[in-house]
């Protein structure tokens, strides 16, 4: 297996064949006073600090203060889930996801013969921000450009990955049980719940 590091804002480590981790969110869902806030980003891939600094990012995403929640819509949110499931088989096999307000969480594994993470995310994002720009009437920017990407390393990181995604709307406060939430998906054969 290939691995390579490459960095944009964040640090991206790839493996052609890793199961990945990825959490991408709508433009503008967090001001940039509110992200000016968190600690800068370490020159160096180190978990522990991306682990808190993830964390800290993600309960932003996670509170109501911010406006823009376009995928609590049905409608988007059901234009995401199948942008999800398209490249199913294809180039990887979706393990779980979970669609909140203004973010979303994935996980999956990548197939032989994938066309990279690259390619997959700016399929599933372009994809789903044309038709639902569409469907909202409006233009422009849908998604924040650069997603936050995990490669998992073992069993044991996925469970709590896994656990994770499918907790996130009951720590939200936007459902009382993780399957209460419609808009959450974990292949049968991984509900660690």
């Amino acid at each position: 297996m290939t691995q390579t590091f490459h960095r944009r804002n964040l640090p991206h480590l790839y493996d052609e064949l890793g199961t990945y981790f990825i959490t991408y969110r709508l433009s503008n869902s967090i001001p940039l006073s509110a992200l000016q806030k968190l600690e800068h980003s370490p020159t160096n891939y180190d978990f522990e600090i991306f682990k808190k600094l993830f964390l800290k990012y993600d309960s932003l995403l996670d509170s109501s203060d911010f406006g823009i929640d376009y995928l609590i819509n049905k409608k988007i949110a059901d234009i995401c889930k199948s942008t999800l499931h398209y490249p199913n088989g294809k180039d990887y096999k979706l393990i779980c996801y979970c669609i909140m307000p203004n973010h979303v969480h994935l996980v999956f594994r990548l197939l032989a013969g994938n066309s990279g993470i690259s390619k997959i995310m700016k399929g599933i994002k372009g994809t789903s921000a044309r038709i639902s720009n569409l469907f909202l009437n409006k233009t422009g920017k849908f998604w924040q450009d650069e997603s936050y990407d995990r490669l998992v390393r073992n069993d044991k990181e996925l469970f709590f990955i896994i656990k994770y995604i499918l907790m996130n709307p009951v720590k939200a406060g936007l459902a009382n049980n993780w399957n209460d939430w419609e808009h959450t998906f974990c292949d049968r054969n991984y509900i660690v719940l």
